[in-house]
């Protein structure tokens, strides 16, 4: 049997935080993924001013700089007018030396510590081991993973579920996954169309309201992204057909035949779990909440935990049991969860996809004012840049 102080189920970007920083505190770590690398795919790549300042102490923020993009601009964009609504978080560089969205996949963050885990003293990292049993005692927590090969068995100290929205230590744990699905499909295209072309001052993110279809647009290093809603009666097939799109860009910017790179359906979710922890067991990430990713607050939201969560376990490891912090750290980010996250992006998506052009011009209307007013505009700032739920989570005792 193994023996490890703390296991981290998942390699994706919060698995990965989590199980660099207990390692750089000197703690044993044993990272068990269930994919045979860390996924490449077209999910979370914004990172929020707070988050690349938390990663800095793990020494990953000047690769992730050299990777990815700055943004400091958005704009929410009315698709019929053209109106335009600008904010900069350039206004918040008093605060931050990251005044910036920086635009950068997921997956670059992933493999850079997964990288360094896999030749770090105190940890291991295990691909293609798949979680397949966990149960507690008061003394640890014994788990069994499944390789190519055979069943392992691990005894540790601690569990931290990083293992996403299919979670199998939440599963194990028998915590329940509360909140709701989209009925819609979401379509997402990448491109290396210039659309900056077709758009005059165009940011790297923007939010594109419109009530027949409405589209975000988003600038990666290497391509564009499109994302937009679909009827979830409509086959997949059909979606991702050139016919649709041509029928996008054309709407888009006049134009058929445009190169796309990928064509991935999505199912977008607003959940978040009871309990972030039972236990020696924790939950992080996608495995504790899922939200829909206007704002790019998902991942980052996730750091945000195993961050909360791994400076007190290293204390605890060093120094003893401390209950009350372990409850706290639940209490803090399923409140961060519940009160921001999930409340900011389902408001977001309503007024993406409001259904009545009134209702989306009072939504101009009120971007416009908030822009207009230097206090209304900070705050707006701070939320947006998640500099907030921050404050607001570490003011819940």
């Amino acid at each position: 049997m193994i023996r490890t102080q703390v296991v981290v189920a998942g390699a994706g970007p919060v698995g990965t935080v989590a199980a660099y920083y207990l390692a750089q505190q000197g703690i044993d770590v044993l990272v068990l993924e269930a994919g045979p690398d860390c996924a490449q795919d077209l999910r979370a790549s914004t990172f929020h001013p707070p988050t690349l300042e938390m990663l800095d102490e793990l020494g990953i923020t000047p690769f992730l700089l050299d990777k990815g993009l700055k943004a400091p601009l958005y704009h929410y964009r009315d698709r019929r007018t053209g109106a335009v609504v600008e904010f900069d978080l350039g206004e918040l560089s008093d605060i931050t030396r990251y005044p910036y969205r920086l635009q950068c996949e997921q997956y670059h963050l992933a493999r850079a510590l997964a990288e360094k885990l896999e030749s770090h003293p105190k940890a291991q990292v295990k691909f293609s081991s798949r979680l397949v049993y966990l149960n507690q005692d008061d003394t640890g927590v014994d788990l069994a993973f499944e390789t190519p090969f055979a069943i392992e068995k691990v005894r540790a100290d601690y569990v931290i579920g990083a293992d996403g929205a299919n979670s199998a230590v939440r599963k194990w744990l028998g915590i329940g996954f509360e909140g709701f699905t989209y009925p819609e499909k979401f379509l997402c295209l990448s491109t290396k169309e210039p659309l900056e072309e077709y758009f005059p001052n165009l940011a790297h993110v923007n939010y594109v309201a419109d009530p027949e279809e409405w589209l975000v647009l988003l600038r990666v290093p290497s391509v564009w992204r499109i994302l937009l809603p679909a009827q979830p009666d409509t086959p997949d097939a059909e979606l991702t057909s050139d016919e649709n799109r041509d029928r996008v860009f054309q709407r888009l910017i006049g134009k058929t035949g445009v190169q796309t790179y990928h064509r991935t359906i999505y199912r977008m979710h607003q959940r978040v779990a009871e309990n972030f922890r039972q236990g020696r067991a924790f939950l992080v990430g996608d495995s504790a909440h899922l939200n829909n990713p206007l704002g790019g607050f998902g991942m980052n939201s996730g750091i945000h935990d195993a961050f909360n969560l791994c400076q007190r376990l290293t204390k605890i490891i060093k120094n003893g049991p401390d209950e009350e912090s372990l409850e706290q750290f639940s209490r803090q980010r399923r409140g961060a969860a519940r009160s921001f996250v999930q409340a900011q992006t389902i408001q977001t998506m309503e007024m993406m996809k409001a259904s009545q052009a009134e209702a989306q011009a009072k939504r101009r209307d009120e971007l416009i004012a908030t822009q207009a007013d230097p206090a209304k505009r900070r705050q707006f700032l701070l939320r947006q840049a998640m500099f907030q739920s921050l404050a607001d989570a570490a003011a819940i005792a």
